[in-house]
């Protein structure tokens, strides 16, 4: 496992062998509500993101909240990015479009199974993938990172 791409600051997650995480996520957080998910490479320009929906991320209808599934999905682009492949670095999202195609249920481990599509030498990143629980497809996903440069320091004269 050390020698696949993972995330910065990513360990074997001691929980789930043969997966990498960052650990609990911080209390008091917006990743911290989100809750832990875990991630792994599944092959050329492939990866897998394991994530634990539980009856804080539900909605008033009883499904998983859209906005919950879009925080993952988007913490989705960068961890299952660089476990795709993606080149190290600082990056922001530009863009994500995301189809909601069944409901997702609480306490049923949600799999995201994101494919590194391609990277421009101007550090642009465009990825697709899907959601599943079980055998269904629950949401299916589009999203453009941009590698940021480190911004140039000037002395003031």
């Amino acid at each position: 496992m050390t020698d696949e791409p993972k995330p910065n600051g990513a360990t074997a997650d001691r929980d789930h062998p043969g997966w990498y995480s960052w650990g609990d996520p911080p209390p008091g957080t917006f990743v911290g509500a989100t809750g832990k998910f875990i991630f792994r490479p599944e092959g050329d320009r492939l990866a897998r993101v394991r994530w634990f929906p539980d009856d804080s991320h539900l909605n008033i209808g009883g499904s998983i909240f859209g906005g919950a599934i879009l925080s993952f999905i988007d913490m989705v682009l960068f961890a299952g990015g660089r476990c795709a492949g993606m080149g190290e670095g600082h990056y922001v999202t530009l863009d994500c479009a995301t189809h909601f195609i069944a409901r997702g249920e609480v306490n049923v481990p949600m799999d995201a199974v994101v494919r590194l599509v391609g990277e421009t030498k101007g550090g642009l990143v465009f990825m697709s993938g899907h959601c599943e629980q079980g055998e269904r497809t629950t949401h299916s996903f589009t999203g453009t990172l941009k590698r940021m440069r480190a911004k140039a320091t000037h002395d003031a004269a």
